[in-house]
């Protein structure tokens, strides 16, 4: 065989090779559940808050053999992560019955983050390193072989539009959680007042907080929130988990002035340098809150 047949034929093996390793990377495993995805807004803005809706529809035959979180990751333009949204499924993939329907909805915060422009939102099932196979809108994520899979878009503006909330008293200097992507948190004390400019109608206040349970066993902290000088609700903090509250205010609650006021009181605090574990924070904590919106109705 001459130097030129040897040449063609070692082309031909590699080509031959080339494309039998990009048809190895095709997923052909068969899809678990389709997957799909609605928001409320298709518009959102920096900082505000938007309901998303994810729903699975199992595959007839489909069985999954422990329990998987879904994996939500929103990004721009250019393919970068700019905010997500993991969390376990309101019923447990091993629980998941062929032809079952699952949809939930769960409200997040938009993150403040130097990017405008339209978003795409990826979705997928993971647990450790290995991902299920799913079907969604595009059939063409089907031939991807990392299994995330593309499921809406959102459009994310500036904050421009939303009510001001200035706090004014009660709140200690914010921090910042390396597991909250896009945000941190302050803590309260006993009293912990913000206002805004008035808006004369009816508002929606959204609290996202966190509160310590543990700390006050068998009998958690109670939260009031006072719209000027009235109780427009009263719950517990019984729940250690980063929870949000939607509390909607009357515009009459707000009074006449230029500026609206919104109070949080709480009926017990504690000092984590008192508390049995010790520890040098002198500071007298109530709850943790990642954010107060207020928003027009």
């Amino acid at each position: 065989m001459n130097n030129f047949c040897r040449a063609t034929l070692s082309a031909v093996l590699i080509a031959a090779l080339g494309n039998a390793a990009a048809c190895s990377k095709a997923d052909n495993a068969p899809p678990v559940a389709t997957a799909s995805f609605q928001s409320n807004r298709t518009r959102v803005a920096q900082g505000s808050p938007v309901d998303l809706t994810y729903r699975f529809v199992v595959a007839p035959g489909a069985q999954v053999a422990g329990n998987y979180r879904v994996f939500v990751h929103v990004k721009n333009a250019d393919g970068q992560l700019i905010w997500g949204d993991d969390h376990d499924p309101s019923v447990p993939t091993s629980q998941w019955k062929p032809g079952q329907t699952i949809e939930y909805t769960r409200t997040k915060f938009v993150p403040v983050y130097p990017y405008v422009g339209e978003a795409t939102v990826w979705l997928g099932l993971h647990r450790d390193s290995d991902r299920l196979p799913l079907q969604g809108p595009d059939a063409a994520d089907r031939d991807k072989p990392e299994r995330e899979y593309k499921v809406g878009t959102l459009t994310i503006m500036t904050g421009a539009e939303n009510i001001f909330v200035i706090k004014k008293n009660g709140w200690y200097p914010a921090e910042y959680d390396d597991a909250n992507l896009g945000g941190g948190f302050q803590w309260t004390q006993k009293v912990a007042v913000f206002d805004f400019p008035n808006p004369r109608k009816n508002v929606a206040f959204y609290l996202e907080y966190d509160a310590r349970p543990d700390m006050f066993p068998g009998q958690p902290q109670q939260i009031t929130i006072y719209a000027g000088t009235e109780v427009v609700q009263t719950f517990t903090a019984n729940n250690p988990a980063l929870s949000i509250r939607l509390i909607e205010i009357p515009a009459a609650t707000l009074g006449g002035g230029e500026m609206a006021e919104i109070r949080i009181e709480l009926d017990k605090t504690f000092v984590p340098a008192k508390m049995p574990s010790g520890g040098t924070d002198t500071r007298e904590l109530g709850i943790r809150v990642y954010h107060a919106y207020v928003e027009t109705r």
